[in-house]
């Protein structure tokens, strides 16, 4: 038995077919070729087109048929994951209404914060666990302020594996996870948020069905099944936003395990048994893959926007001739601390873990007779890597203290330079797990449709590759708190 797991992720979509029986990968494929563009119209906006999505899902599913190393009829259900807090709108023919306003968008933040007042802090904080910020319901209340005509339209509200899932079953659903995510789910009342609706003016018609996250949410639609090659009424049994995914994926699902990715965005992720908050929302608190009621498994949340984004830009600057690895060996040739080079990597909308703010990105003490195009590439991944550690000890505050952090080797993980740099200067340790977003949606598929017994069964395989210990600490504590001090210094100026 094989198992279809999808990331739709804000670069590319990506495709794995996973064996059943050994949990091995047996082909991936990712489309486009180049990494998707975010449509800014204006500065701090960022959109993208649902109808995008879903045409490079079906070229990166049929990509994986094309190398020929199974049986696409083998495949007996699809797992999803997705760029988290994207809001997708459809009217009651599941035609698409305007593009999808997605997970960096900055548009809202003052929307999130009035109702965060007007809701009450404490309130919002112990039953949504979060303030309302820039989340998708906040983005909703954009459209329906700014876009009247095209919110009257709306038959219901999804995220961007929702509309995947959709578009593959004609099914809308929804979980507890993804509502939490959205801010729309009171954990004190276990129920979709009356504060929220009312405050909003939605109608909870606008909300989909809600269905066990591990539970079939549709069944493949034959026309579709047709154009992929696979057999049709197979079950969409998961859907999880990519940071509780990617956590699946490392078995980061018992209380004090932590994940960390290092994509488009980067992330900490860690598992509580509290139903914990920050205070003032710079780390956010959702559902994971295995919350109940009765056995709260909630996950800890730390979003830097300006992480690979901000390492893209610097592969652009230096030549569209030189790849990831070129990269990061040109960085390598560089000595910790760049002669005092510093990079703040804030330039992809308004930061949570900043309150917030949007800082930009920054350059500092440039020199023109030393400082070289190296330079620039390893002072920018240590400024990444000190931006973690910002937020990690914002989680630390909040009672989140890993000694061991686990990811996979994939977007910036893949640099030394980067790697090494995170295990020093936040003091832990890394392990590296084989498997990426689309390997754990292909898992979470297999829970779904009852083939694992449960997440201790799914990850019964899972090992890791190996892992890097910490080495300069003292080096590079230093070079943190002098990157903090400039950091401090347009935070000040930042109203």
């Amino acid at each position: 038995m094989l198992l279809l797991g999808l990331d739709i992720g804000t670069s590319s979509i990506k495709a794995s077919v996973v064996n059943a029986q050994t949990q091995q990968v047996i082909a991936s494929a990712s489309f486009p070729e180049i990494e998707s563009e975010i449509i800014a119209i204006k500065p701090g906006w960022a959109e993208q087109s649902p109808n995008r999505w879903w045409n490079d899902t079906q070229q990166a599913i049929l990509k994986c048929n094309a190398q020929n190393k199974y049986d696409p009829k083998d495949i007996v259900a699809i797992g999803i994951a997705y760029q988290m807090h994207g809001l997708v709108l459809v009217d009651k023919d599941q035609n698409i209404l305007r593009n999808s306003i997605i997970w960096c968008d900055s548009r809202a933040v003052e929307i999130g914060n009035e109702a965060y007042e007007a809701i009450g802090g404490e309130k919002c904080l112990s039953c949504l666990l979060n303030s309302p910020g820039n989340f998708t319901a906040s983005k909703l209340f954009w459209v329906k302020e700014n876009e009247p005509e095209l919110f009257e339209k709306i038959d219901k509200i999804m995220l961007p594996g929702d509309f995947i899932a959709m578009k593959l079953t004609g099914n809308i659903t929804t979980s507890i996870s993804a509502l939490s995510e959205g801010v729309f789910w009171d954990f004190k009342n276990n129920t979709v948020s009356k504060d929220v609706l009312n405050h909003y003016g939605f109608d909870e018609n606008l909300i989909p069905g809600i269905k066990e996250l591990f539970s079939p949410h549709g069944h493949l639609r034959k026309d579709v099944a047709d154009d992929l090659q696979l057999r049709p009424e197979i079950p969409v049994s998961y859907k999880a936003g990519d940071q509780p995914n990617n956590a699946l994926a490392l078995n980061v699902l018992e209380p004090g395990e932590v994940a960390a990715t290092a994509g488009t965005s980067g992330v900490i992720y860690g598992v509580s048994d509290q139903l914990s908050y920050d205070k003032h929302s710079r780390i956010n608190s959702f559902a994971h893959v295995n919350h109940t009621t009765a056995t709260p498994r909630v996950g800890i949340l730390l979003c830097i926007n300006g992480t690979g984004i901000f390492n893209r830009w610097t592969k652009n600057i230096a030549g569209a001739h030189i790849s990831y690895g070129e990269l990061n060996e040109l960085g390598k040739a560089v000595k910790p601390g760049c002669h005092g080079l510093f990079a703040i990597p804030f330039g992809n909308g308004a930061e949570r873990m900043l309150n917030n703010k949007i800082v930009g990105a920054h350059f500092h003490n440039i020199d023109l007779n030393i400082h070289s195009t190296a330079h620039l590439i390893r002072s920018v991944q240590e400024g990444i890597a000190f931006s973690f550690r910002y937020g990690l000890d914002i989680m630390r505050e909040n009672g989140m203290n890993p000694s061991v952090v686990r990811a996979g080797r994939a977007n910036l993980f893949l640099s030394d330079v980067f790697a090494q740099t995170f295990a020093d200067v936040n003091n832990v340790t890394i392990e590296f797990y084989e498997g990426d977003g689309s390997y754990g949606a292909a898992i979470g598929a297999g829970i779904g449709t009852g083939i694992f017994n449960g997440t201790e069964e799914a990850s019964k395989n899972r090992n890791p590759l190996g892992c890097i210990e910490p080495q300069q600490t003292s080096l590079y504590n230093e070079l943190y708190d002098g990157w903090k001090q400039l950091l401090d210094v347009h935070l000040r100026r930042t109203v």
